[in-house]
């Protein structure tokens, strides 16, 4: 679970002061029972975090629907009672974070299905295309992909504008003498850049802005000179639901996405008031 800290800085924002429409019509000491309903089906994700929040603030929380889950349109996700002002002061940050990460949730889930189906053993994955990065990343294992890397801190990842400043062969074995630990993956745009990387001993190769047609080639030159079964392949860039599944089919190991966590839709819940106790 993403932890309460993080969480609570969301509510911070949205309640500096309190929530004065709630003081000033709801007398202290209101007690309530609500429920939390999808409002579409999906990936139910965000589960163990609203929980965390609303427990934070003394409201009892029963989980009925679990993180991963697929779930219909009007099932209850979450039953709370407590407080009234509790509930209500809460609601919209708990709603925020479960949207978003089932939203991410519920896309990623289709596309791991999607790729999975004409190859096994792909892995989907995100980028750092998000200053969400603890729910988000979050979301995407909970949807069965796979986070990239978290941060900066993480992995080497060697980009186009490191290579505009230090020769290719040159940056890797840097990357190399560097660390032991840390895995060197390197962006290319060619096929030939792709040998070269792989006969500099990068661990994974990333295929950015490829075709299908481009990449299918340079997989076979990697393997008529030895060198696919050193690396993994990674592909990015153009990437849609669409047609996810032309290049899961080439025999890739990782297909990376930074549109799971820019541009993927909210998933819709809702919190109802269903009696005071």
């Amino acid at each position: 679970m993403v932890s309460l800290s993080y969480l609570l800085r969301f509510l911070e924002e949205d309640a500096p002061f309190g929530d004065v429409t709630s003081e000033a019509v709801i007398p202290e000491g209101t007690l309530a029972k609500a429920v939390v309903i999808a409002k579409q089906e999906g990936v139910i994700a965000g589960v163990e975090e609203a929980k965390a929040i609303f427990e934070h603030f003394g409201v009892n929380v029963a989980i009925k629907r679990r993180d991963g889950e697929e779930v219909e349109k009007g099932e209850v996700i979450l039953e709370l009672e407590g407080d009234a002002r509790a509930i209500l002061l809460v609601e919209r940050t708990a709603l925020n974070i479960m949207g978003r990460m089932s939203g991410i949730a519920t896309e990623v889930r289709k596309l791991v299905e999607k790729a999975r189906a004409v190859n096994p053993n792909v892995r989907v994955a995100g980028t750092r295309k998000t200053l969400l990065k603890p729910i988000d990343k979050r979301a995407i294992l909970i949807g069965g992909g796979e986070p990239h890397r978290f941060s900066l801190s993480d992995a080497i990842l060697i980009k186009d504008n490191h290579l505009a400043l230090v020769p290719l062969e040159e940056a890797i074995r840097r990357a190399k003498a560097f660390s032991v630990y840390k895995v060197v993956e390197v962006e290319v745009e060619t096929l030939e850049d792709a040998i070269k990387a792989a006969r500099a001993g990068a661990d994974v190769v990333m295929l950015d802005n490829m075709s299908p047609a481009e990449i299918a080639e340079t997989i076979e030159a990697l393997k008529r000179e030895g060198l696919r079964e050193r690396v993994k392949i990674e592909v990015s860039g153009g990437i849609t639901p669409e047609n996810i599944g032309e290049y899961a089919k080439l025999g890739i190991d990782v297909i990376s996405l930074g549109y799971l966590t820019h541009s993927v839709k909210n998933f819709d819940v809702s919190l109802e008031i269903i009696g005071k106790l």
